[in-house]
């Protein structure tokens, strides 16, 4: 009910910053917040430090907290669902349309490496979940994910064609809001040019890292390689030793 009760919060807040209903860009304290939506400090206070992750809003000691003006300008670079980092949100831009192609959905035992990656033990297995993600029906990444049962054990192949992490909070009131992530390149394979159309001579974008749960669990491990022409990966970076 806690979780519920602060991502409601979150939602109406982002609503009411994109139809630009705080004067001076400047939102009310927390306990004024708090009344207005009669709930907790603290559920105020987490879904302020969502909205502080994703950018959106960031805190001026001593003076309050304020709406990022990037996001007034851009917020094509802000499209997250709920708390998630969802790899395609950022795409669904000027009534561009993403959508998921299911290619494989197996259960296998999890290698070591996995086992390393996700802090499994060696009898443990992992959901082997093979995507086409498209943008207008253009293919634009084939991600490889591996969950681990365990951690996710409800995930059928009609949930993973959609979007699995916002699933997972409206389910199972979990979110993922941390990542590792390397990006690279390399050149194309034969299964570039198939399902990306992708020539020989074009390279293809490498991302590749493991997501977590907002309690540190590991979640997922994937490797996405991204069309050239999409590979294009905003962040927040903070020097804020808080």
């Amino acid at each position: 009910m806690a979780d519920l009760v602060y991502r409601e919060v979150m939602h109406d807040l982002k609503n009411r910053i994109f139809n630009n209903q705080f004067d001076n860009k400047k939102l009310p304290d927390e306990r004024s917040l708090s009344e207005s939506y009669g709930v907790s400090r603290s559920s105020i206070k987490r879904a302020l430090n969502v909205l502080a992750q994703q950018g959106i809003i960031f805190k001026k000691r001593g003076s309050g907290t304020f709406i990022n003006p990037l996001y007034l300008k851009n917020q094509s670079l802000f499209q997250y669902e709920g708390t998630n980092l969802g790899v395609t949100d950022s795409f669904n831009l000027d009534g561009q349309h993403p959508s998921v192609k299911l290619l494989d959905y197996q259960v296998v035992p999890a290698n070591s490496d996995l086992q390393q990656d996700l802090f499994l033990n060696e009898n443990d297995f992992v959901y082997q979940i093979k995507r086409l993600r498209l943008l207008d029906d253009k293919p634009i990444i084939i991600e490889t994910g591996y969950i681990p049962i365990k951690v996710a054990p409800e995930l059928t192949p009609s949930i993973v064609q959609g979007s699995i992490f916002n699933y997972l909070e409206d389910s199972e009131g979990k979110s993922v809001t941390k990542s590792f992530m390397s990006i690279m390149a390399e050149p194309s394979n034969d299964e570039d040019h198939q399902l990306l159309g992708l020539s020989d001579r074009e390279p293809v974008g490498i991302m590749e890292g493991i997501f977590f749960l907002d309690d540190g669990t590991p979640f997922e491990f994937s490797n996405m390689r991204v069309h050239y022409k999409y590979l294009k990966y905003n962040t927040f970076v903070s020097l804020d030793e808080e």
